[in-house]
């Protein structure tokens, strides 16, 4: 699981409030839509990373945040808590370390693809399913494109890689040649 120990441990107590109240994927919206903000905000970063502003005004800025994009109060609190032990920095793995737990609690995993080239829709079902079989779970794919590994799928289910890219086979192939 990514997203580190700080991210997961407020993560695991942001699903269990989440939970209580029935709002797992509505928290998860709101956590994707602030961690798209703070990415793309070197402004609002900097509020956070500048000790010249106050406990009150970082406060006020996460309120106003909150307030204009219609983030419910158990998120808001949450970066509260983050802002007040300094630790808001942390916001990237909370979410993410957020989704993996929620996904997880409804039986379903997170793949990520990795492909040289974009895939086919009838290959991505197949290696969806293919995962679907393997792991026992639905699988959520996540894809992304890498011109670097030349061919073939890389793959990262959990903490598990399945490296079938032509740029490690060759990797292997000169290893092979160099150990003989």
């Amino acid at each position: 699981m990514k997203g580190g120990t700080l991210g997961r441990r407020y993560a695991r107590a942001l699903l269990d409030l989440a939970g209580e109240q029935g709002q797992i994927e509505r928290v998860g919206t709101d956590l994707r839509d602030l961690d798209v903000a703070w990415k793309e905000g070197a402004e609002l970063r900097e509020v956070f990373e500048n000790p010249s502003f106050s406990a009150a005004s970082r406060a006020a800025v996460i309120d106003t945040i909150t307030t204009r994009m219609g983030v419910l109060p158990v998120v808001r609190n949450t970066l509260r808590l983050l802002s007040d032990r300094h630790r808001i920095r942390h916001l990237p793995e909370v979410v993410e370390a957020f989704e993996e737990l929620a996904q997880e609690r409804e039986g379903r995993v997170r793949a990520e693809v990795i492909t040289a080239r974009p895939m086919t829709e009838s290959y991505r079902e197949q290696l969806r399913s293919t995962l679907e079989r393997v792991t026992g779970k639905k699988v959520v794919l996540v894809t992304r494109e890498d011109p670097s590994i030349i061919g073939g799928v890389v793959t990262r289910v959990g903490d598990k890689v399945f490296d079938g890219s032509i740029k490690h086979q060759l990797a292997e192939i000169r290893d092979d040649l160099l150990s003989h």
